[in-house]
């Protein structure tokens, strides 16, 4: 079993008003984070175990704020400290206007990438996927949500970036209130004009302490309208699916062979090390996260000391967690790997406490192969209970 790396840029030119990440709108400790950032990875290089990064992600905050040899200089170092194996799945949020930004404005003549467009210097530094963070395709929508780019750059990237790069995702948010049905449609469609072969698409929610949250309190922005976003959820698979998308996790969409390895890393509890403030990482048994403070998790490396909080899971943390992530993807709840990781009582307890979604028609039990041509018993939601898979997991749990 392989790994993956995880690599927090928290960095943004303002603040989205729905999002709750950590982040900071000055670069001011740029340089310092960066350094800190290699810190990190050298002196985490043990914990997986000698097991070879599979696949390296650049999240945020910004990643495409860093410069083309601030990328390449990070990448370098994952080269020196881990094992990777040959062609990593290399993945780069970016955001429309640096991506445009860049593009009209060649890179600084720098270690061979003079006249390079900035797609064309990305692939020569070894990434191989871009996500872009479109969110939506018109002017008030990305107005409301206080995003830095506009609707003509947000076409106009993808228009450059699809010459460049195959494996692109692109962000997109819908439940946005007052967005009609046909709005959301014309999102999808021009989404699909551009040829991407894979799109995460998430609801638009309230998270506390956001500017969004405070809006709403305020009656100053309408509030989340459930029964609208499911309506937009349930045109997505739809549209998604006539469009030859494999609905392969609850937000995520791809056709065959442009699934996020990464991502899916993730789900199927593959271990990862999360690198930079705020970051998370899970080794099977047990979870940490960084600091979310850019100063406190530079001072930390200046000391040579690891700003992380350490949580042991229990076994039943650790099966609480799998039926959370299994629910969420088309692979499932493997009944036999419940039986045999955890034993006959949590066996027990998943078939009773799932008994009344499998007859409300939101759950269901199928049967398939696994690598070894066993037969195993599969609980998967239904596209009906897929809306309201969090709740569901929820209820299935054992909590004491």
């Amino acid at each position: 079993m392989g790994g993956a790396l995880y690599i927090h840029i928290p960095f943004c030119k303002q603040a989205c008003y729905y999002c709750d990440f950590h982040f900071s709108t000055s670069l001011k400790k740029k340089e310092e984070l960066i350094q800190a950032l290699v810190k990190e990875l050298k002196l985490r290089k043990e914990e997986l175990n000698n097991r070879t990064i599979e696949t390296i992600y650049f999240g945020g905050g910004t990643p495409s704020l860093l410069t083309i040899d601030e990328l390449r200089f990070l990448i370098d170092e994952v080269y020196k400290n881990y094992s990777v194996i040959d062609h990593p799945e290399i993945t780069l949020e970016a955001n429309p206007d640096d991506l445009i930004s860049n593009s009209l404005s060649p890179q600084a003549p720098s270690r061979g990438h003079t006249n390079k467009t900035i797609f064309e210097s990305y692939r020569a530094i070894g990434i191989n996927r871009l996500s872009i963070g479109i969110q939506s395709f018109f002017e008030d929508d990305l107005k409301s949500m206080n995003r830095a780019h506009s609707s003509e750059e947000a076409k106009t990237c993808l228009e450059l970036a699809t010459q460049y790069f195959d494996n692109i995702t692109i962000d997109l948010i819908y439940g946005i209130p007052n967005m009609g049905l046909e709005k959301w449609n014309k999102n999808l469609e021009i989404a699909f004009s551009y040829g991407v072969n894979h799109i995460s698409s998430y609801a638009l929610t309230v998270e506390p302490k956001t500017a969004l949250d405070a809006f709403i309190k305020k009656g100053n922005y309408p509030p989340i309208d459930e029964a609208l976003a499911l309506e937009h959820f349930n045109h997505l698979i739809d549209k998604t699916k006539e469009q030859g998308f494999v609905h392969y996790e609850i937000s995520n969409f791809g056709k065959p062979n442009y699934f996020s390895k990464h991502n899916t890393s993730y789900w199927q509890g593959k271990p990862y090390i999360g690198i930079g403030p705020s970051a998370h990482s899970f080794n099977g048994n047990q979870r940490s996260w960084n600091v979310s403070n850019n100063s406190k998790y530079i001072q930390a490396f200046q000391r040579n000391v690891l700003p992380n909080t350490v949580e042991i899971l229990s076994e039943k943390d650790q099966y609480n967690e799998y039926i959370m992530t299994g629910l969420r993807t088309i692979w499932g709840v493997s009944l036999n790997k419940i039986e045999n990781d955890f034993g006959e009582s949590f066996t027990e307890h998943l078939k009773a406490s799932s008994g009344k979604f499998i007859e409300s028609g939101l759950l269901i039990t199928s049967s398939d192969l696994d690598e070894n041509q066993n037969r195993m018993e599969i609980l998967k939601t239904t596209q009906k209970g897929k809306f309201l898979v969090d709740g569901i997991a929820s209820e299935l749990f054992i909590l004491n």
